[in-house]
């Protein structure tokens, strides 16, 4: 089990997810953030810290976003398991379901 990050997140990063991480497992995509499931250690410290309400433990991920556990993982088909999401940086793409929404978050 691990935690996964919803479509709250699309086009808003706000990263305080990030900065709690204790194992560095929060990656950035281009218009989300991703949890690494082999890399998240259960901890919990993302969820509470996330201002748009937008990471959930696995079981708890609303119906309407079931589709984001998928796209948690599918996001590490090409990038493996780096070990540090610092050392990579921000990954110039997304899962293809997140790059094909309109625009979201805040602004839009």
């Amino acid at each position: 089990m691990t935690y996964v990050i919803a479509e709250p997140c699309v086009d808003v990063l706000d990263r305080a997810c990030v900065e709690e991480c204790p194992v560095d497992c929060i990656y950035e995509g281009g218009r989300m953030l991703y949890i690494h499931p082999d890399e998240c250690v259960d901890c919990g410290a993302c969820e509470p810290v996330c201002p748009v309400e937008a990471i959930f433990y696995e079981d708890d991920v609303p119906a309407e976003w079931a589709d984001y556990t998928r796209a948690n993982v599918d996001f590490f088909d090409d990038l493996g398991s780096p070990g540090g999401a610092s050392k990579t940086g921000k990954v110039a793409k997304d899962d293809p379901m997140v790059a094909g929404l309109p625009p979201m978050g805040e602004d839009h």
